[in-house]
């Protein structure tokens, strides 16, 4: 058996991991990879984005199946590239991977499927932006790709005109219209599903930080940390709200002709009148999955095969580990504004074979690990509880330096201290 994950970041290193723990003993490949991936998965030089590359690198390899990380890819339709090729592919056509690239899209779809989600509109002038909005704090998204940077709370008009300003006339994200939507407030969690094009099958629940800084202060990010399960959340209870907010989507993308094979991520928000969708991935999250596999017991290598075939995932059950796993970012300096490259990392011999890093954005030079993108690399720790599980990651963590090195130190407080 012979797998291709596309991707060079931290969350394709966690899914070349899990793929690895596979009783198939996998053969695994990673395009392009990075340093770290290299050390468990043979990397090959072709870009995420290169569909024809990738086409040409599956037949070469006589590929079983090819796992495609990134949402870019999936978007300008790489997995129809390599369907067409005759490639088992887990990952969305391009019909079905607009829901991620189209937010006004995904609000559209979400209405016609009867999915609750905040009250929205699109608007592609500051003017009528402004016009759309009826009461403050309001969200603005941009609605094509941002790598998850994309969304401004506005807590007032001049923030939601300079907001508007940048995503309309200065083409910070693109050029882009603008979804206007509700605020919603409580409390987020990540709910990621497995689709075979007709069902939906529930992972284990998961809370991500998006912001830089603790306390959720400053600008949004791919992702500072996470950790799964959630308090409240059982197996009853993530099958419940999958059947709500992921299975309604998968019946309206094959009433589409647009049937959905692969990772559905739906970012939920709970509030006092039940779970709302705040938007839907089309892929793993990041860095949801670096706290989801490693829980994991099931085989991944047999369920994503599954999924590739209608309706392959029926009475098919996961199996997960009991104990906690909390995920941390290791950031470097500048980051989300820029990404310093070059520095030194240090202490990686230092952290334990019970925690998982993986890497996101290093590079080689000399023979030692160097800094080189915005997220650097991932510390994931188990532990019986939150509390055992927080302390581990944080414990590896801090054996781990680099200049102008960036980590939250509240990833998981909430678990480990539930607020009212």
């Amino acid at each position: 058996m012979k797998v291709l994950v596309v991707g060079s970041g931290g969350r394709e290193h966690a899914i070349v991991r899990a793929l690895s723990r596979s009783p198939q003993r996998p053969e695994v490949l990673c395009a392009p990879g990075n340093p770290g991936i290299a050390r468990d998965a043979r990397c090959v030089d072709v870009a995420a984005d290169d569909l024809q590359g990738l086409c040409d690198l599956s037949r070469e390899e006589s590929l079983d199946l090819v796992v495609v990380g990134p949402e870019v890819p999936l978007v300008a339709g790489l997995a129809d590239e390599l369907r067409d090729c005759g490639v088992a592919v887990f990952g969305p056509l391009m019909a079905a991977a607009r829901l991620e690239g189209s937010k006004a899209h995904a609000k559209e779809v979400m209405e016609a499927a009867g999915v609750p989600t905040a009250a929205w509109r699109r608007v592609d002038t500051v003017a009528e932006g402004l016009r759309a909005i009826s009461r403050y704090p309001v969200v603005l998204k941009a609605d094509g790709l941002a790598a998850g940077k994309g969304v401004v709370i506005a807590e007032d008009e001049a923030q939601a005109r300079e907001a508007l300003t940048d995503m309309l006339e200065r083409g910070v994200f693109g050029r882009t219209d603008v979804v206007v939507e509700e605020f919603l407030d409580g409390q987020e969690v990540s709910l990621l599903a497995l689709c075979d094009g007709e069902r939906a099958l529930p992972l284990a629940p998961a809370q991500d930080y998006k912001r830089i800084f603790d306390g959720d202060e400053g600008p949004n990010t791919g992702g500072m940390g996470a950790y799964s399960p959630v308090p409240g959340w059982d197996a009853r209870r993530a099958q419940e709200t999958a059947l709500a907010v992921h299975q309604p989507i998968v019946d309206e993308l094959a009433r589409r002709g647009a049937p959905f094979h692969g990772v559905l991520y739906a970012g939920l928000m709970l509030t006092e009148d039940g779970p709302k969708v705040l938007e839907y991935n089309v892929r793993f999250g990041d860095p949801e999955t670096q706290a989801v596999l490693p829980r994991l017991r099931s085989d991944l290598l047999a369920v994503l095969l599954a999924a590739t075939t209608p309706g392959g995932l029926a009475g098919l059950e996961l199996e997960w580990d009991d104990r906690w796993a909390v995920t941390l970012v290791l950031a470097s300096a500048g980051y989300p504004a820029s990404a310093h490259r070059g520095d030194v990392i240090a202490g990686l011999d230092a952290v334990g074979p019970d925690v998982e890093v993986t890497h996101a954005g290093t590079a080689e030079r000399d023979g030692a690990f160097v800094t080189a993108g915005g997220r650097v690399l991932n510390v994931t720790a188990l532990g019986a509880d939150a509390a055992a599980a927080r302390d581990a990651a944080y414990a590896a963590a801090d054996l781990i330096t680099f200049d102008g090195r960036q980590l939250r130190r509240d990833i998981a407080q909430r678990a480990v201290e539930p607020q009212p």
